[in-house]
């Protein structure tokens, strides 16, 4: 069986860096350059257009990092995968290895660049395990000061890594998974039980067996009887407190 060719985009702002990297990666023979940008916005742009297998994305820019670049990437129809390249010692990086699926470190050996690419390649062929570990890599790169955790929604043939606390709330119905924010909806990538574990210790909420609440999101509290309470939304949807669930949501809003 024959290996498929996979495009990828140099993300630089050194031309000489870019040129170096080029001739590394043409000289392997499965594996050609979609593009080249200098910076950050024009490596978001050419992501869109040219959609690369994968991106080779350098850490140290003026404006917009490589770390930048990866806070901004929003997802949609096509998800690359993303290895960084850095001057920096090994031990610099460290921070990024939980998340990261490969970094090169300049200047880039052939044998480290295939072997990276090899990597990059298993990942092309199971596309969820791509975007849970860009997912991933955006909370490893997050701001210091704010616990950013990213759930992975799909919109029809689009995939999108969303912040959690721009999501209102979660809600199964039967093996479908539904996250909720204030302008649409999208598919949740995996269950409820799996996306309350990841979400611990932020403001959600488990307000019935099929619901999960952001808290922060709740703008009325109502009660339906002694034991049911009705919750109201930022977006106006409303949710029911189930039995079980009435005391923990009382004690955790203080209403």
């Amino acid at each position: 069986m024959s290996t498929r060719m996979l495009n990828a985009l140099i993300v630089d702002d050194e031309p000489l860096a870019r040129r170096v990297l080029r001739e590394e990666i043409e000289a392997l023979e499965t594996i050609a350059i979609s593009g080249e940008a200098e910076d950050g916005q024009g490596a978001l742009a050419l992501i869109a257009t040219t959609k690369p297998d994968i991106v080779f994305l350098d850490i140290q820019m003026p404006g917009m990092t490589g770390l930048d670049v990866l806070r901004e990437f929003k997802g949609g129809d096509h998800i690359p995968v993303f290895i960084f390249v850095t001057a920096f010692d090994e031990h610099a990086i460290q921070a990024f290895e939980a998340g990261a699926i490969d970094y090169l470190l300049k200047p880039v050996s052939q044998q480290r660049l295939a072997k990276a690419i090899d990597k990059a390649r298993r990942l092309t062929r199971n596309h969820s395990e791509n975007i849970e570990t860009v997912a991933r890599m955006q909370e490893t790169v997050a701001s210091p000061n704010k616990n950013t955790r990213r759930i992975v929604g799909k919109a029809g043939k689009e995939y999108y890594l969303l912040a959690a606390d721009e999501v209102l709330a979660f809600q199964a119905e039967g093996e479908l998974v539904w996250i909720i924010t204030a302008k649409q909806k999208f598919l949740a990538t995996q269950p409820l039980k799996s996306i309350q574990e990841k979400l611990e210790g932020l403001n959600f909420q488990r307000i019935h067996r099929n619901s999960l609440v952001n808290l922060d999101h709740v703008r009325k509290m109502s009660a339906m009887s002694s034991q049911r309470w009705l919750l109201t939304l930022s977006n106006g949807q409303e949710f029911v407190v189930s039995k079980r669930q009435a005391h923990s949501v009382e004690g955790v809003l203080n209403w």
